[in-house]
């Protein structure tokens, strides 16, 4: 089993783009090839991917309002059924509760003026400053996540 990685990935500079999720999980910065969110319930999150899944996500730049794991529908991208605070969620509260950084990727799909033209593109560590419950757009509770970003961090 890989050791889980919070902060920097040795030889990832902020700004380094790659052409799909096989390179991000070959190269360690974001394992999952599927998942938005790489962590466990135990060890805290150490990646996530902002790339349009969600429909309530809000991309800000230093700061990003992330959604959580679940309820939402594969064929059409929408929320149809409430968030639980299990799993992938849990993890980003531990790193709220932890004070852990998460590496941040942006994924071409995410509509932000802060996404890349193509692939996915490392963005540097953020931490988990809060998180709450709320009703999204489709009417069905999910779980926000506020990241801001860690800056001066040498390289």
């Amino acid at each position: 089993m890989l050791k889980r990685i919070f902060g920097e990935i040795d030889g990832i500079q902020e700004g380094s783009e790659f052409e799909n999720r096989y390179y991000l999980s070959k190269y360690d910065v974001h394992r999952p090839l599927r998942a938005g969110i790489s962590g466990s319930q135990t060890e805290g999150a150490d990646s996530i991917i902002l790339s349009g899944g969600y429909e309530d996500d809000e991309d800000y730049g230093d700061i990003i309002i992330y959604t959580g794991h679940g309820g939402r529908s594969q064929a059409t991208g929408l929320q149809v059924a409430d968030q639980q605070l299990t799993h992938q969620n849990v993890a980003l509260t531990v790193n709220c509760q932890r004070e852990l950084p998460v590496r941040v990727i942006r994924g071409q799909s995410q509509k932000s003026a802060f996404s890349p033209v193509a692939g996915y593109r490392y963005d540097g560590l953020y931490r988990v400053d809060s998180y709450w419950q709320e009703k999204g757009l489709s009417g069905f509770l999910v779980w926000r996540f506020r990241l801001v970003k860690i800056k001066g961090l040498p390289n």
